[in-house]
């Protein structure tokens, strides 16, 4: 697992017991744990904009549907893998990212997978 999956999954944890009410603020806090000393792997934009895409489309358990990110790429690429998770649930990371896009990957599927893994997505 890597620490991105930590910390979308610690984000999901700290929205459902209520101590963060903000999918940015859960993603925020979650970070710091995980990443106490690099603020720059703390803001990484890709994981964090998958994981707030999930929040903004209402698909992760315990958050509300919300504006939650200006990003329109990261977003797009969490909601297609869930589509493909839908058609079959084995994809791991890599195929997830191969099926959706030619970029160079960063951490996205881990988080989708992840949050999906644990059940806290709504598919």
């Amino acid at each position: 697992m890597s620490k991105y999956s930590g910390i979308a999954i610690l984000a999901v944890e700290l929205l459902q017991m209520g101590k963060v009410t903000c999918p940015k603020e859960a993603w925020k806090e979650s970070a710091k744990k995980f990443y106490p000393n690099s603020k720059a792997s703390r803001e990484k934009g890709c994981p964090k904009s998958a994981f707030l895409g999930l929040c903004e489309e209402g698909k992760v358990k315990w958050c509300k549907a919300g504006s939650y990110t200006r990003s329109i790429d990261n977003k797009s690429y969490s909601i297609q893998a869930l589509s493909l998770i839908k058609e079959n649930p084995l994809l791991n990371e890599t195929e997830l990212w191969n099926s959706i896009s030619k970029k160079k990957y960063n951490q996205q599927m881990h988080v989708v997978l992840a949050l999906y893994r644990k059940g806290y997505l709504f598919l």
